[in-house]
């Protein structure tokens, strides 16, 4: 692994079985005027590679002891990219406010290969723009889908019945206009 850098392994090659993570000493409440940009370097790779499949979460969840259960995000209130059942390496955006989703394409990893994974909420516009690399993604997801309720630093790691993935997050940062 890279120094320094957090080791999440979903333990097994069971299905659904894994590691769910989340910092609750480190609240963002996404408000009026109250900009949030965050952004996650993580490397997706397997005990023994190349990783194929994998169920994962990276972003800002509330607080969910189970953020993918049965294969699928069922944590309401989130912002965050999602890889779920049969969903093999191909991520997707993903914002949720309180049951009311909208989601745009994500990022396809490629195994043990790293990539930084942002969002910039505009507290002004009330809108959410995803990065990859640097690099403004798709288009905004609007009001209606923006959690306005505590969320935390948030990471899942689990088997999609194949492989056994380890998410390596190299590091993270989050800064909120307060």
């Amino acid at each position: 692994t890279v120094p320094g850098a957090l080791l999440l392994d979903a333990g097994a090659t069971t299905d659904n079985q894994g590691i769910n993570l989340q910092r609750l000493k480190t609240v963002f409440l996404p408000a009026a005027n109250k900009s949030i940009w965050a952004e996650f370097s993580v490397i997706l790779t397997a005990a023994t590679p190349p990783v194929t499949k994998a169920q994962l979460f990276i972003g800002l969840a509330a607080s969910d002891t189970t953020i993918i259960a049965s294969g699928a995000v069922s944590t309401q209130n989130h912002i965050g990219w999602k890889i779920e059942d049969g969903g093999l390496l191909v991520s997707t955006f993903t914002c949720n406010k309180a049951g009311t989703g909208a989601t745009a394409t994500g990022h396809t990893f490629v195994a043990a290969t790293a990539v930084r994974l942002g969002f910039f909420y505009d507290g002004v516009a009330d809108t959410v723009q995803q990065y990859i690399d640097g690099v403004a993604t798709g288009s905004a997801i609007a009001t209606t889908y923006i959690p306005k309720a505590a969320v935390y630093p948030s990471f899942v790691c689990q088997s999609d019945g194949t492989d056994r993935p380890n998410l390596i997050v190299r590091g993270y940062r989050i800064v909120q206009l307060r």
